[in-house]
């Protein structure tokens, strides 16, 4: 498994197989810019232009974007549903956790989760290997909860995303908090790399919290 972060909440997964799995594609966003990619799934946790910009995709591909089972070829993947707030989605409305079966391994991207997960949606869940996390604030999980978030969900790898960095404008560094507080909060050993590599059998590697470059 191969995993690249593109900025944001964007991810590209590529499997052992050579399958390719887009989460949360945005356009141009607060300094950020996303190239056009090949894919084969792209998945999309809301429908927010930071998150849903899928015409960076070129050709063919599945859409993955409501809370349910997909089992596709070389994948299975679960959405579950979520709120982008603490307050029921009245504020920012709905979002999908997703869980990635691929190569061994159990991937979850929490989207835009604005709120500690239930017990349900922790059974929902269930054994996971690598995490993404949002640990910005103001519109999602902060430090502190996205390190609680980790502590319940127990993953291999944290992999925290949606927090301020030096790509950012001005407006992105206001909205967003830095990361430091979610590495602080978590006191678990940090990693950094530019693409994380690994397999089902040396997950345990990197144990703790990966920092991915821009």
């Amino acid at each position: 498994m191969i995993v690249k972060w593109y900025g944001h909440s964007s991810f590209l997964l590529t499997s052992e197989d050579g399958l390719k799995v887009l989460i949360d594609p945005y356009g141009k966003f607060l300094g950020y810019r996303m190239p056009s990619l090949q894919a084969d799934i792209v998945a999309v946790t809301h429908d927010h232009r930071d998150h849903n910009h899928v015409q960076v995709v070129e050709g063919g591909y599945v859409l993955v974007n409501e809370p349910r089972r997909y089992e596709l070829e070389h994948a299975v993947i679960y959405g579950i549903s979520t709120f982008h707030d603490n307050v029921g989605g009245r504020k920012r409305g709905e979002n999908t956790v997703f869980v990635f079966e691929i190569d061994g391994l159990r991937l979850c991207h929490l989207g835009d989760l604005g709120h500690l997960p239930t017990a349900e949606q922790l059974e929902q869940i269930g054994r996971i290997d690598v995490l993404f996390v949002p640990v910005g604030g103001t519109r999602t999980l902060d430090g502190a909860y996205g390190a609680e978030t980790v502590r319940l969900i127990k993953p291999q790898i944290a992999i925290p995303m949606h927090y301020r960095t030096e790509a950012l404008g001005f407006a992105g560094k206001v909205l967003f908090h830095r990361v430091e507080p979610f590495i602080q909060e978590s006191g678990l050993p940090v990693h950094r790399v530019h693409e994380l590599k690994f397999t089902a059998e040396n997950a345990s590697d990197y144990l703790g919290i990966v920092l991915m470059e821009y």
